[in-house]
């Protein structure tokens, strides 16, 4: 399974982390961005508190994705409108479904450093409850 996002810097990696914790013995799962971003700390922080290392994450676009494995995914889950209509195309040569969840950007926050990680605690819980809904034993065929 495949979690796209515009830069593959906040909320497809926190997805594709969330689910690795969570389901990672029984689904291969990456993520990637329309375009390439930058590592963010503020992943790494509110990701720590649940106990999810993103420390060594690195982005990288789907194009970067498809020369280096192929896109060989059953679903992609799209967080952002540029990586869901992206998504979209691909299916025209790719055999995958598409889920589209929209979620905020958070590095959008502006404020103290206290502020805009609340913003991105918001994204990372929003997410967590999304895929523990999403994807429980029996709704993976595992009951």
């Amino acid at each position: 399974m495949l979690f796209a996002c515009g830069m593959n810097q906040v909320r497809s990696p926190m997805a594709a982390a969330i689910m690795q914790h969570y389901h990672g013995s029984r689904v291969f799962i990456e993520s990637a961005g329309v375009h390439k971003g930058e590592h963010d700390p503020f992943v790494d922080a509110v990701m720590e508190e649940i106990g999810i290392d993103t420390r060594k994450t690195k982005p990288k676009t789907l194009e970067e994705l498809e020369e280096w494995e192929g896109l060989n995914f059953d679903l992609v889950v799209t967080l952002a409108p540029d990586a869901h209509h992206t998504a979209l195309d691909l299916t025209r040569t790719n055999d995958m479904d598409v889920e589209y969840w929209p979620t905020p950007d958070p590095t959008l926050a502006q404020g103290s450093r206290e502020q805009r990680l609340d913003a991105y605690r918001q994204v990372r819980d929003m997410l967590l409850q999304r895929i523990r809904q999403r994807f429980t034993r029996s709704a993976m065929g595992n009951e």
